[in-house]
């Protein structure tokens, strides 16, 4: 086991990101800076690139109230962040096939032709998923992007933490999200850390890697 320390120091912003659960409750991010912190993460990869992961950011007095009986053991986070992000998976993501390849001809990065076989090629591919398969893509493809935006939420000076002790279908049902679709994934609380960050151990690469 060793510190959690990094070898190169361009990589600083992996030890520095932190699970912070005690924010400065006098600190709010506005939605501008939200969303910025939104559009950085989704700069992640997701298989076939239909970019499963859907947001509700709950940043009001009233939202947070709605989600609270559904916050467990984790009231800290709930009373002091300026916002609580919830990810979730869409099980219909591959319904925007046309339309984020479509895009992609307009801006050029496929031709025409290019763009028909690769709706083709997703069709095909997805049509074969079994539920279970389409759960677990999904799911990873939203682990991407949930570890992005915790990086970009640093970058922007904020910290945050993952939560996945919560009551996922009743926060569904708080939110009004169809969970025939959508598939919780996490809670992210995000704010101005009003705590000092603890040194935590990693296991050493050799302990947990196998050369080939």
């Amino acid at each position: 086991m060793e510190t959690k320390k990094v070898i190169n120091p361009a990589n600083k912003l992996l030890q520095e990101r932190s699970s912070i659960r005690k924010y400065n409750k006098n600190v709010k991010i506005n939605r501008e800076e939200l969303k910025n912190i939104l559009h950085d993460a989704m700069t992640a990869p997701s298989s076939l690139n239909l970019q499963p992961w859907r947001f509700v950011v709950i940043d009001s007095e009233e939202g947070k109230k709605l989600i609270e009986p559904c916050m467990m053991f984790n009231h800290i986070q709930w009373e002091t962040s300026s916002a609580i992000i919830a990810v979730f998976a869409d099980k219909q993501c591959a319904d925007y096939t046309e339309k984020i390849i479509g895009e992609d001809i307009r801006l050029g990065y496929k031709t025409a032709e290019e763009g028909q076989k690769y709706i083709e090629k997703i069709k095909t591919y997805t049509s074969s998923y079994s539920p279970v398969k389409l759960s677990n893509s999904i799911m990873l493809d939203c682990g991407f992007v949930i570890m992005q935006l915790m990086f970009s939420a640093k970058n922007y000076g904020y910290d945050t933490n993952p939560i996945g002790g919560y009551l996922h279908n009743e926060l569904s049902a708080a939110l009004n999200m169809d969970t025939d679709r959508y598939l919780p994934v996490l809670l992210i609380s995000i704010g101005k850390a009003d705590e000092k960050y603890k040194d935590t151990n990693r296991f050493s690469v050799d302990e947990i890697t196998q050369w080939v």
